[in-house]
């Protein structure tokens, strides 16, 4: 039997990723708060990216998030048990975010007997989003859990990723800012270049404009000898991602980059002008 490959929505993979390399995708909540209550959305289910962000822009209260339900995990363990002895989950870095727990407590309550590993990645984002693709890719090849989880090991040991912003008031709003907080109060209007290593969010530098901030993703990309896997993803500039596609051509095949979309989650978070390069070096 195939190894079942798990993962949350901060991956952001799209949907024609997922269903091609048969991963399942447990989505997190988004809360509006409005004049009658609170609106809760399952990320990329209930609600879609476009939509997402037209409604960000425009309400005065930032939304939250929050992590899935452990049953809800549960559920979709006991669901590919029935065609799997060998289930695998990786979840966004634990440090951000309440879903590596509830996987795990999902697990404590499944139904089913099949042998079922969790995996903290410490990443999110297109950092997770090819971790889950390494694991998917050797798992349809017929990997054994154990040879999927040395893949993923592996993987998040070698995989890098920088993502250009135009604020960080998202992030500083979300909690989730990390060592980037002393790139705030800057009077300069400039894009901040962040990552994540161990799992939080980290500064890398800035940069005094949109196109050059572009132009260091590519080079960012560029300056790796030897590329096994790549990922372009953006919220809300499709054109941005394009221009990156095109120059990374010379290094890295179009047809095999993936494409990512930063979802309603995430996007909270980040804001709807982030766009970022992820990559997985050869060995």
């Amino acid at each position: 039997m195939t190894v079942k490959i798990v993962t949350d929505s901060t991956s952001d993979l799209m949907p024609e990723t997922a269903s091609e390399m048969g991963i399942t995708v447990v989505p997190l909540n988004v809360h509006f708060s409005t004049d009658i209550g609170t609106e809760t959305y399952r990320d990329g289910i209930d609600l879609k990216a476009e939509d997402f962000y037209r409604r960000l822009v425009q309400c005065e209260a930032l939304p939250t998030t929050s992590a899935p339900a452990p049953g809800t995990f549960a559920e979709v363990y006991d669901k590919l048990a029935k065609e799997t002895d060998e289930i695998l989950v990786i979840t966004i870095s634990s440090k951000l975010s309440a879903t590596y727990k509830a996987a795990v407590d999902g697990k404590a309550v499944m139904k089913s007997e099949a042998r079922l590993e969790i995996i903290d990645s410490l990443s999110a984002m297109v950092g997770l989003g090819l971790i889950v693709i390494s694991a998917a890719k050797v798992a349809k090849a017929g990997a054994s859990l154990d040879e999927v989880i040395d893949v993923v090991r592996s993987s998040m040991s070698r995989v890098d990723f920088r993502l250009a912003f135009d604020t960080l008031e998202y992030l500083r709003k979300g909690g989730r800012i990390g060592t980037a907080q002393a790139f705030l109060g800057s009077a300069l209007k400039v894009n901040p270049i962040l990552t994540i290593k161990n799992g939080l969010t980290e500064g890398v530098t800035r940069v005094r404009s949109r196109v050059k901030a572009v132009d260091y993703l590519g080079d960012f990309v560029m300056g790796f000898p030897d590329v096994e896997e790549l990922a372009i993803e953006d919220a809300t500039t499709p054109a941005e991602s394009e221009t990156l596609a095109d120059r990374l051509g010379s290094k890295f095949p179009r047809e095999r980059i993936h494409w990512m979309k930063v979802g309603p989650v995430i996007g909270t978070h980040v804001g709807p002008h982030v766009i970022g390069v992820g990559v997985l070096p050869a060995k």
